[in-house]
């Protein structure tokens, strides 16, 4: 399954799309997918999801990926609790 595979990012910018957030996390392993979560009007709720190929490229990205800058905010990482 796709457990400890999927980080969950936080404190986004709202012009984030899931293809920045794929190239900005692309540095931690092979990424299968990126989602920003959004409000039923499109706007962005400022999260989302990271999902890897391995269990280890999320822990690398756990790691590493926290205090980053993506779109001129500074993002957190964790493991996604669904």
């Amino acid at each position: 399954g796709e457990e400890g595979r999927r980080v969950f990012v936080g404190n986004l910018s709202w012009s984030t799309r899931w293809q920045g957030l794929k190239d900005h996390f692309a540095s931690c392993g092979e990424v299968l997918r990126a989602d920003v979560f959004t409000e039923r009007s499109g706007r962005s709720r400022g999260c989302g999801i990271v999902e890897f190929a391995t269990v280890e490229q999320a822990a690398a990205a756990m790691e590493t990926m926290t205090s980053t800058e993506l779109d001129g905010r500074t993002i957190f990482v964790r493991e996604d609790r669904g």
